[in-house]
């Protein structure tokens, strides 16, 4: 397992936005601006009530928001890009002005909502389907000069050998990255729990988070409140802030820079401690 942090760095986008990795663990925090998202669903798809918890977020430590206009639950039904836009935009605007300071990422799968978004205030691309769902959203990130989650999902769960197989499709969303022109400071990678996984999946995968933490970028871990918590502990969605918090300090062991929640608080505590704990003399809190 990772002992150090892989590097530092400060991201500082446009606007007066900075991101620090490599001191500490950030915390990115959720927004959604759907009517359909498994956990908050309808909360926050007026633009007040998105400023109102954005505000939130904030203040309990976000150091990103992560904004999406299109649930990706299981069984999730697809919007059109005219609809994403209608709800997401609006509240990038809003946010952009009320939290000046604060790094946005637009959480999509389409090129056009990313470039729309960034254009509108967004600093940096969310995409859960690795720069394979639409072939043009590499070329949007390296026109921007973004940074690029790239996560892991399949359309099928034919693993020879779990991590394996999961970091040689993330090698293949890498090579369509640099190919358009996205640098390897730019490149984040996200393991894809929940996506395309069993339940025993997703904990194996889990317990080996270390394999793509040591390709040397940036980790992304997004497990907030995701059902393989919610069946492991046979609770409900509300019910597992501290099953959330668990995968949260398992993946900074393993070496994640950034981590994905609904509850910030409580993860950025979770984090905080552990930080202190893996990396003392390393981080400055």
């Amino acid at each position: 397992m990772n002992n150090q942090w892989p590097y530092k760095r400060t991201y500082t986008f446009t606007g007066g936005a900075k991101l620090e990795l490599g001191s500490r663990t950030a915390i990115m925090g959720i927004l959604n601006t759907t009517p359909d998202s498994f956990s908050d669903g309808g909360r926050y798809s007026d633009v007040e009530a998105a400023v109102r918890h954005a505000r939130q977020l904030a203040a309990e430590g976000a150091d990103i928001i992560d904004i999406g206009g299109e649930s990706t639950r299981p069984g999730f039904a697809a919007v059109s890009l005219e609809e994403e836009l209608k709800r997401v935009l609006p509240a990038i605007r809003a946010i952009r002005e009320a939290l000046p300071d604060m790094p946005i990422s637009i959480d999509t799968y389409k090129a056009e909502t990313a470039k729309q978004a960034l254009e509108a205030g967004a600093h940096i691309i969310n995409d859960i389907w690795g720069l394979k769902s639409d072939p043009r959203m590499a070329e949007v990130a390296a026109a921007f000069r973004c940074p690029v989650i790239i996560s892991h999902n399949r359309h099928d769960r034919d693993y020879a050998d779990l991590a394996e197989d999961v970091l040689a499709d993330l090698r293949e969303s890498v090579a369509i990255a640099r190919a358009a022109g996205v640098t390897d400071d730019n490149i984040w990678l996200d393991p894809g729990i929940g996506f395309a996984k069993t339940h025993e999946d997703n904990l194996a995968l889990m317990n080996q988070l270390y394999k793509l933490t040591g390709e040397g970028y940036p980790v992304l871990l997004g497990t907030s409140r995701k059902k393989f918590i919610r069946e492991t502990l046979g609770l409900q969605t509300h019910e597992i802030a501290f099953g959330t918090a668990a995968t949260t300090a398992l993946g900074i062991v393993q070496g994640c820079q950034l981590v994905r929640v609904h509850d910030v608080r409580s993860n950025r505590e979770t984090a905080l401690m552990t930080d202190a704990i893996v990396y003392s003399g390393l981080c400055r809190h």
